[in-house]
């Protein structure tokens, strides 16, 4: 069969749209173990070219999308060696079915391969493998600038340039560069002089895990002691022990310890474990464990050493994956870490105040119904019922035995809590309250189907507050389960999640993706609110993150971060960070140095009706379609292209307003003001028949 231009633009689409394989600019690389994971139209396609059968030993097949040709790659040591040289080359012309072969044997310089793991599936036996040393290798920068690393001279140059080897799939420098002497690891320059909290214990604040004249804090490896005394400052009893700026210091117990940023600074892999099972001795109630996480920051060290690098300034630095370092700390402590952010990490003593941690971290707040009349016998009993209220308010349920405090009361006035809940509902809307228990139904269901991700607890380690939760809300602890795992699977399907998206209220809707500001993701669906918890809860959300973009093209959740969300009109990106929920892979990118950043349009969508700057951003955004600023959407979504529109429109934004230009050409002034007119009248128009519809 030979291939038309419609058919190989099909094909085309199909290669770019691949979630296997390599894909570049011109080609998908995919490894011939992969093949059977291809959609069935390349696979048909690969099968056409198969015009000889020594094609069967080809290690790569390469299908160009610039023209119609297939390669088949002979690369005999992909296996063994961490970077192979190309023995062989067969490209096969769809369009005639001709064939050319090329022999790299005894080239000086072939071609090589990198990121080996982009080439097969995740069941690829030694994918792990090749992805560590990837992560090794952007790391240290290796990978930067790929045009110059392509061949064998050229990737050598670049390792000899940083002194560095290989062992297998691991990179090595055993000696001091040039030196011939071994590496002194100072671990204490890693430390680091801040001003601040740091970021793992000001979230411990944050999550109210210190309570104020009771809570104890001890700081393992505290550095200079800057945490130490911040948290002292706040009335909590504080010390700390570090091996070189404290050594003299005594190493005690304390209800929660800060384990920050440690295990990552020490080279020696026993000693690291050592330095965790340490922290975790002296912990009373929590651990607070934080590590440098990689994710893809290209601004690292310089000289790979061990299973970490050393940086410029001496110090080793180990830089995990996240669902490495949780991995790591459960085997160590033998334990369910939760995670709180990029790179920290929480582990509980007590594992049902771990589970009421996890669910608090789910449970929406509620308002008490509004009093709709007044009734007299209401009013004489308002202090005996409020506590009822407030109960029902916060668990979405009335109280059992025991579980509030004037229960003795309010049977000896009503007989049961039952009868005293009645009078309220005389006073108030039925349905008020009907609404409060299914959004702790829905908090309950979303936070049992993300434990389906780790450890979902059983029913025994529950705390009892929850578990009657559960069966005054679903009947019980099996049936609840049963419901989450059933919303579980909806995550599955894309065009549901689309659906979804398209149909909520707030949020701003792309063609392949739906955004919203994070201020907005409780008045979510559920099923939206459990596919972004599938990113958070278990790699963690971007630090100081404004929006949250759903895609509906691939499992993916992203996180962007617009620092002057508020302040500016039109703020441009400054980093932006993608989780794969299909293998958690994280990628992040720094777009704050770039010329032409993204920018972002039409605020008012992203936000809730009662977001404090919610009329400001309307009115800008109203003004602007009228201006016709808004109509190209793809011309306008990078910074550049939108200061040309406000140039072509004459237009200026200063404070959330829009002005005409001064010096703008006043006759284009003219005609732009005519063509303004004309879409008020026409907007006017269309909002009096959707009031009348």
């Amino acid at each position: 069969m030979l291939y038309n231009f419609d058919q190989f633009n099909e094909i085309v689409l199909k290669c770019q749209n691949s979630r296997i394989g390599k894909l570049l600019p011109n080609a998908l690389y995919v490894h011939k173990c992969a093949l059977g994971s291809l959609d069935d139209l390349l696979q048909e396609y690969e099968r056409q070219a198969r015009v000889s059968e020594i094609i069967e030993a080809a290690t790569l097949i390469k299908f160009s999308t610039d023209r119609p040709k297939i390669s088949y790659l002979f690369y005999p040591d992909f296996d063994r060696e961490p970077h192979p040289a190309l023995k062989r080359s067969i490209v096969v012309d769809m369009a005639t079915l001709g064939v050319n072969d090329w022999d790299y044997t005894n080239s000086e310089n072939p071609p090589i391969l990198h990121r080996k793991e982009t080439f097969v599936t995740p069941s690829y036996p030694l994918y792990e493998t090749f992805a560590q040393l990837t992560r090794s290798e952007i790391a240290l920068g290796l990978l930067d600038n790929s045009r110059y690393i392509g061949t064998l001279q050229e990737w050598e140059n670049r390792l000899n340039h940083h002194a560095i080897g290989f062992e297998g799939h691991y990179l090595v420098c055993p000696l001091g560069k040039n030196t011939g002497k071994p590496v002194f690891i100072e671990r204490h320059k890693a430390a680091i002089l801040r001003k601040t909290l740091s970021r793992p214990v000001r979230l411990a604040l944050e999550l109210g895990l210190f309570t104020p004249g009771v809570t104890t804090f001890f700081d393992y490896g505290c550095g200079y002691g800057g945490d130490i005394e911040r948290i002292s400052q706040q009335g909590y009893e504080s010390a700390g022990w570090d091996p070189y700026y404290r050594p003299e210091s005594p190493l005690i117990s304390a209800d929660i310890v800060n384990l920050g940023y440690i295990i990552n600074v020490i080279e020696d892999i026993e000693e690291r474990r050592q330095a965790l099972i340490k922290a975790w001795e002296l912990t009373r109630q929590v651990l607070i464990i934080a590590a440098q996480v990689l994710i893809d920051d290209r601004d690292r060290g310089l000289v790979a050493y061990g299973d970490g690098i050393i940086t410029r300034r001496n110090t080793f630095q180990k830089y995990y994956q996240q669902e490495e370092l949780k991995s790591y700390i459960d085997q160590v402590l033998n334990v369910d870490a939760i995670p709180i952010g990029l790179g920290i990490y929480l582990v509980f003593r007590d594992g049902e105040v771990a589970q009421g941690f996890r669910v608090s971290r789910f449970v929406r707040s509620a308002t008490t119904p509004k009093i709709q009349k007044q009734l007299k016998r209401f009013e004489d009993y308002e202090d005996l019922l409020t506590p009822l209220m407030e109960f029902y308010t916060q668990r979405g349920r009335l109280p059992l035995k025991g579980e509030i405090e004037n229960e003795s009361d309010l049977k000896n006035e009503f007989g049961t809590i039952r009868r005293g809940f009645e009078v309220i509902l005389q006073v108030t809307k039925a349905e008020d309250w009907e609404a409060i228990a299914e959004k702790r139904r829905q908090d309950l269901l979303l936070y049992l189907a993300l434990s389906k991700f780790s450890h979902r607890p059983t029913s025994r380690e529950l705390s009892s507050k929850i578990r009657k939760d559960l069966k005054a809300l679903f009947g019980g602890y099996e049936q609840a389960c049963l419901l989450a795992d059933l919303m579980l699977t909806s995550l599955r399907d894309l065009e549901k999640i689309e659906q979804v998206c398209q149909s909520s209220p707030v949020g701003k809707k792309l063609k392949n993706s739906f955004l919203i500001h994070i201020s907005a993701i409780e008045s979510l669906p559920t099923l939206l609110r459990l596919y972004e918890g599938c990113a958070s809860r278990t790699v963690g959300r971007l630090e100081d993150a404004t929006l949250i973009q759903f895609s509906f093209r691939h499992p993916k959740i992203s996180y962007l971060f617009y620092p002057d969300f508020e302040r500016i009109a039109h703020p441009t990106l400054h980093t932006g960070m993608e989780i794969y929920l299909s293998d958690l892979q994280v990628h992040y990118r720094d777009f704050s140095q770039e010329d032409n950043p993204p920018i972002l349009h039409e605020k008012n969508l992203l936000v809730n009706s009662d977001y404090p700057l919610y009329e400001k951003f309307t009115k800008l955004t109203e003004k602007e379609r009228d201006w016709g600023l808004l109509d190209d959407f793809k011309g306008i979504n990078r910074l550049q292209g939108w200061l040309t529109c406000l140039k072509e429109h004459c237009a200026m934004i200063k404070n959330h307003n829009l002005y005409w230009d001064k010096d703008g050409d006043p006759y284009k002034i003219k005609l732009l003001r005519s063509q303004i007119q004309i879409r008020q009248r026409e907007r006017k128009k269309t909002e009096t028949m959707n009031n009348e519809q």
